[in-house]
């Protein structure tokens, strides 16, 4: 049955608010990789020039795969977790990744942020997942991240700022600028764009957006 425009879908951030994971999926369902992690690939080809050694990078929080998709077609070896199965599902659905598992370039594990084991990586992508880490939890979370990053390697992916309509939840992790700018301090901030704004949705479905986006290098 095709959509009644008079009744529009609740957009994704409403699913994203009370955790309902599936709907989620299913308003994202097509859309491209996030910028931070073209980003970050971008960087890693302009600093190897003719090498071609494949590298390493955990997608932390992959979701149904948008970015794990683009690493391996960048000729990445990726290890995706995220703790919903239905995530990991879709993911293993995308032709990239069909290819990559059965190659072995792509490892998947569902688990938790707290079970989270982070082998050294080259980069650690995280897009809109971090804030979804339980406040009490955040710090071990972040050491790992930061533990499994090699010298040279790069981190990308977002945090919720304390000016965002979310920083209510007790359940989520939201950060002022300042600390998150003290979570970088043995990196090169390549990319750090502060988003302040509300959403264009009126109204019931209405959020005010705190977010910050990161490229950094570890140095």
């Amino acid at each position: 049955m095709a959509p009644d425009p008079s009744h529009p879908e609740p957009p994704a951030h409403e699913a994203a608010a009370r955790r309902d994971w599936v709907a989620y999926f299913d308003r994202m369902e097509g859309k491209p990789a996030r910028e931070t992690t073209k980003a970050a690939i971008t960087a890693f080809e302009r600093d190897s020039g003719s090498d071609a050694s494949p590298r390493f990078a955990i997608d932390l929080g992959c979701g149904a795969g948008r970015d794990t998709e683009l690493l391996l077609e960048a000729g990445w070896r990726v290890l995706a977790t995220d703790a919903h199965p239905d995530g990991l599902r879709r993911l293993r659905l995308r032709p990239a990744c069909v290819r990559a598992e059965a190659q072995g370039t792509l490892s998947v594990r569902e688990e938790s942020f707290e079970e989270a084991n982070l082998p050294a990586v080259d980069l650690v992508n995280a897009s809109f997942a971090l804030p979804f880490c339980p406040p009490a939890e955040f710090p071990s979370l972040w050491a790992k991240i930061d533990a499994s990053i090699s010298s040279g390697g790069r981190f990308a992916g977002q945090f919720f700022g304390d000016r965002d309509d979310w920083s209510i939840l007790e359940d989520r992790t939201h950060l002022p600028r300042a600390q998150v700018l003290a979570l970088f301090g043995g990196y090169v901030l390549e990319s750090f764009i502060e988003e302040d704004r509300p959403s264009r949705f009126t109204g019931e479905h209405h959020k005010h957006w705190h977010v910050f986006h990161i490229v950094a290098r570890k140095r």
